[in-house]
């Protein structure tokens, strides 16, 4: 029997480093001179993060510094989607920055639809939020990979559980 080679792109965050860049974040905000007697927050929520201030430069300007929170912790931004400012109570502006888990359905048909017109000899199939890519030739796995790392499809994308069957 032939041996199949085999990888799972997947797309997740690791919401400990999540939670400290948050944490560093309400930090400088209250030692920030900008944001003094500001009320500015950001909350995660299950699945997503809330930020809110005063007004939209506030918000913009803790944005910004989460961002760099997050990056400095190697959190792709890519995995937040953000949404719309929004006039809150009292007077104050909000925003819902959603956190991707998982690679969503239309993405990963992009994905397969992407590696079958490379028309490589390997075969992709969509598990849940994972995408699995098997083929025979590690070498070919690879180039896949490569390709995979060259094309952005939007979304933050990882590869894991390469292995041999």
């Amino acid at each position: 029997m032939a041996q199949q080679n085999s990888f799972d792109i997947v797309s997740e965050v690791d919401h400990a480093e999540i939670n400290n860049a948050i944490n560093q974040t309400v930090k400088e905000v209250r030692q920030r001179f900008d944001f003094k007697g500001s009320s500015a927050t950001v909350a995660l929520e299950k699945e997503a993060l809330l930020l809110t201030a005063e007004d939209e430069t506030r918000l913009r300007n803790m944005n910004d510094i989460l961002q760099q929170k997050l990056v400095r912790r190697n959190v792709p931004l890519k995995a937040f989607d953000y949404g719309k400012v929004e006039p809150a109570a009292g007077g104050t502006v909000r925003q819902h920055v959603t956190i991707q888990q998982g690679i969503p359905q239309d993405k990963a048909k992009e994905i397969v639809k992407f590696i079958k017109d490379s028309k490589a000899k390997v075969q992709a199939s969509i598990q849940g939020d994972i995408v699995r890519v098997t083929g025979k030739d590690r070498d070919t796995l690879q180039d896949i990979i490569a390709k995979l790392k060259a094309r952005d499809f939007g979304i933050n994308m990882q590869y894991t559980n390469y292995r041999t069957n």
